[in-house]
């Protein structure tokens, strides 16, 4: 399936670049920190058989323009509504990747569980990044916060801002994939994600980690697939955490093996599709 690369200009200027192809019922594709929509590139063929495939690349991310401002999870938020009402697509499902999930609960947040998509797919992102000084280890495994303190954080982003060249992000993304990864993806991957300029992908990443959606999760009532991996940095718990919140929702864990990774949708495209799909057809 060949996607259509497309743009939008919303409100405060900033031009929106998404990939569209396929027909049907409307599939909202949104990807993490850093990542663009071409991460994607091993579900469309699939997902665009019965669907009107849409893959956003977030403001400052792949061929989006690139702001001085908007890199806060509100703003991704507010981009999103925008984006979705510039479509004129009223029914629709969506798939969220890391960041991307944080950034849709944020959606839900500001504009109401109600003007939700029917189904929702989330991707491998815990409800709470950074520990608070008062969790305890249950608590912390739950909201899956494998940051343990501020200092800690202050640390990851500085390692961020002084990740400019290709090399230097590998080394913040491996531990994100499967010791099986062949290296040349991963520079690939490397040299995608560095189209969102670092000072940027700091201040982005700096304010995801300090949200905890606990209360939020606890509140959706849609149709929901939770995709976890067994060998990603997220705690596997705090994704049964999610799927035990929301009622009736489903969780696929993808093992190590199988290229369960935090990017187990590169990794092992068939293996992340087949329960996608087969979700996304059922009711």
């Amino acid at each position: 399936m060949e996607m259509q690369r497309r743009s939008l200009r919303i409100e405060d200027g900033t031009e929106l670049s998404y990939l569209e192809g396929g027909r049907g019922t409307p599939l909202l594709m949104v990807h993490g920190w850093s990542q663009s929509a071409h991460g994607f590139a091993g579900q469309f063929e699939a997902f665009s058989q019965n669907r009107r495939v849409i893959a956003l690349d977030w403001r400052g991310h792949g061929h989006s323009s690139k702001p001085e401002t908007g890199y806060r999870i509100c703003r991704f938020a507010k981009d999103l509504f925008e984006f979705i009402k510039r479509l004129e697509i009223a029914e629709f499902d969506i798939l969220c990747h890391s960041l991307g999930t944080s950034a849709f609960w944020a959606y839900l947040t500001m504009f109401g569980i109600d003007r939700a998509p029917r189904k929702l797919v989330f991707v491998d992102e815990p409800a709470a990044l950074l520990a608070r000084p008062n969790w305890n280890e249950q608590t912390r495994r739950d909201a899956g916060a494998i940051i343990g303190s501020f200092e800690m954080l202050s640390q990851f982003t500085d390692n961020v801002r002084k990740s400019g060249t290709v090399q230097a992000h590998m080394e913040i993304m491996r531990p994100m994939f499967t010791s099986a990864y062949p290296e040349e993806n991963l520079r690939l991957v490397a040299e995608d994600n560095l189209q969102l300029p670092r000072h940027h992908a700091a201040t982005l990443l700096e304010d995801n980690c300090l949200q905890d959606w606990r209360n939020t999760i606890g509140q959706i009532r849609n149709n929901v697939l939770v995709v976890a991996a067994e060998a990603s940095p997220h705690p596997l718990q705090s994704q049964e955490w999610i799927a035990h919140q929301i009622p009736g929702a489903q969780l696929e864990v993808i093992s190590e093996q199988e290229g369960g990774s935090h990017f187990m949708f590169m990794e092992n495209p068939a293996r992340f599709n087949a329960p996608v799909v087969k979700f996304l057809g059922e009711g």
